[in-house]
């Protein structure tokens, strides 16, 4: 039985009304003089729902408990093309503007590239997507829920991830140890510090089938700091996927990288797309025309121009503005 407590003093339709008891393990209150105190009784929802309260109303006004919201809710976000997009995104840091009205639409399941110069609000884009810049204006939207006003944690914990310039894994943990902890946090026992050890054994497993989805199969045992760069990239990628997002953005994959490693980070986004939704910031234009879908161009934080490569490839605003003045 679902029981909702409510300051009103109104009975909702078909709910059945009392003045509640006290259990023994509820702390004690004293209701403001004037303040009827009631709750509503509704019958469990059919199946398994964790934490259930009642939240909004059906059509025909009767009463959800919130897994039945949830479901329906992800449903009709499901069935959205778009899985991230911007409205007038704009962010200016003391008069200086580094990015004026992006509106950004991203669809689901496709790899999207933004490009352009440097300075062009790349980064700073990406920083207002995953919250770690607050917008001056303009509005986010993930999977059809506004998330603009969230913190990067709970944007995070939504499916919406990513990675950095610079690799960010532990440099003296091995590539098994750097992923368990990521997988720890997504089991919600990332404090588990205390414990023995030994416990963590149990995400070895799923640890070791995401080190070969990346290719690091061999470097399990390896400490982060002894690996080649190209493979602290994969191992962050790793790591990232760990968390089970919906959406991976990642800023500047193949900086630093030689060919080789290029070609095979490369490889690897290729083959993850196939589950995830990328939006990527990339400079080699080679990875850009072999891995995207769609690419948005931006210059002086505005967006210039947005389709396939093919396109772009021909489009004199881009050559000047991207590639330079006089590029053939």
């Amino acid at each position: 039985m679902v029981v909702w407590h409510s300051a009103w003093s109104t009975k909702p339709p078909g709910g059945k009304s009392f003045l509640p008891h006290r259990h023994k393990s509820m702390p004690s209150f004293a209701p403001c003089a004037g303040l009827r105190i009631r709750c509503i009784v509704a019958p469990e929802p059919v199946g398994r729902c964790r934490f259930p309260r009642i939240r909004s109303r059906n059509a025909q006004g009767e009463i959800r408990p919130r897994a039945v919201c949830a479901k329906a809710d992800r449903g009709k976000r499901l069935s959205n093309e778009y899985i991230l997009e911007t409205h007038g995104l704009t962010k200016e840091f003391a008069g200086f503007v580094a990015v004026s009205d992006v509106n950004l639409k991203v669809k689901r399941g496709t790899i999207h590239a933004l490009i352009g110069p440097n300075g062009a609000g790349k980064t700073t884009c990406f920083n207002l997507l995953t919250k770690f810049l607050k917008p001056s204006k303009g509005q986010i939207l993930y999977n059809g829920k506004d998330i603009t006003a969230l913190a990067p944690a709970d944007v995070a914990r939504l499916g919406l991830v990513r990675s950095f310039q610079i690799s960010a894994v532990f440099p003296h943990l091995t590539a098994l140890e750097n992923v368990r902890v990521a997988l720890q946090r997504q089991h919600g026992s990332s404090f588990d510090f205390w414990r023995s050890k030994s416990i963590l054994n149990q995400y070895n497993k799923r640890a070791r089938e995401l080190l070969d989805d990346v290719g690091l199969s061999e470097f399990a045992k390896t400490t982060a700091v002894e690996m080649p760069y190209g493979r602290k990239r994969a191992l962050e990628i790793a790591t990232t996927l760990a968390l089970d997002p919906e959406m991976m953005l990642l800023d500047e994959p193949m900086a630093g990288m030689g060919h080789e490693d290029i070609d095979k980070i490369a490889a690897l986004i290729k083959r993850i797309s196939a589950k995830y939704t990328i939006l990527m910031v990339e400079h080699n234009l080679s990875v850009v025309s072999n891995l995207s879908d769609t690419i948005t161009v931006l210059t002086r934080g505005r967006v210039l121009a947005e389709g396939n490569y093919a396109t772009l490839s021909k489009d004199e605003r881009v050559k000047e503005a991207y590639l330079g003045a006089g590029h053939e």
